[in-house]
């Protein structure tokens, strides 16, 4: 029987290997690796850990939190043409689409929000009601949940979760089983990528 790499879960900084779920490659029909199966618990588990690291994202500038989204935009554009044979692998589609759109557009998009968090204006304040002046002063609610489609995987979950990161939120993210393998948990990947344990869940 051959053995397939087993991708694990992200929660918090462990690697979580619940549950094995096969990952089949549409071009063959064949499992080509298994991924971890997540239950209720990991659910619970991955929410505490985002909540807990909250305070401390939250407590970085908006100039270190871009500077730690840039990092780790240039951390996986450095490891770019494995996320792309990952995501043409088991998303089935050709490595062209996947290393010329999917994977440099996520990495353009992380970027964008790293470089829109600098940007705090308060173009909505006035003078709305005599004697009081109103504005819009934003607040991160929390934790919040993020599902991702199998046709663009990597790059829907980074349009999910550079968005939520960049202000402060904390985003955990689920997957459907048709889905590539968690190309952020590959263990080719530099275990901290900028971003603080429990930022984001996988």
């Amino acid at each position: 029987m051959d053995k397939f790499i087993h991708y694990p879960m992200v929660i918090g900084s462990e690697l979580v290997t619940t549950g094995n779920e096969d990952l089949i490659e549409p071009a063959t029909g064949k499992p080509f690796a298994t991924v971890a199966w997540g239950t209720i618990t990991d659910v619970d588990r991955a929410v505490a850990a985002a909540k807990q690291a909250q305070a401390g994202w939250g407590a970085m500038s908006y100039g270190e939190r871009s500077a730690a989204l840039m990092k780790f935009a240039d951390a996986l554009e450095a490891h770019s043409d494995m996320l792309a044979q990952l995501e043409s692998q088991n998303a089935g589609k050709p490595m062209k689409l996947a290393a010329g759109g999917d994977i440099p557009f996520a990495i353009d998009n992380l970027r964008y929000f790293a470089a829109a968090v600098r940007q705090q204006d308060g173009t909505a304040a006035g003078e709305y009601v005599s004697g009081y002046t109103s504005l819009i002063r934003r607040e991160p609610i929390g934790v919040i949940g993020a599902i991702t489609p199998w046709n663009y995987p990597f790059m829907m979950a980074i349009w999910k979760i550079a968005p939520a990161i960049a202000p402060v939120m904390r985003s955990s993210s689920s997957q459907p089983p048709t889905l590539p393998p968690r190309p952020l948990n590959s263990p080719k990947l530099p275990s901290n990528l900028a971003c603080p344990p429990g930022s984001s869940t996988w």
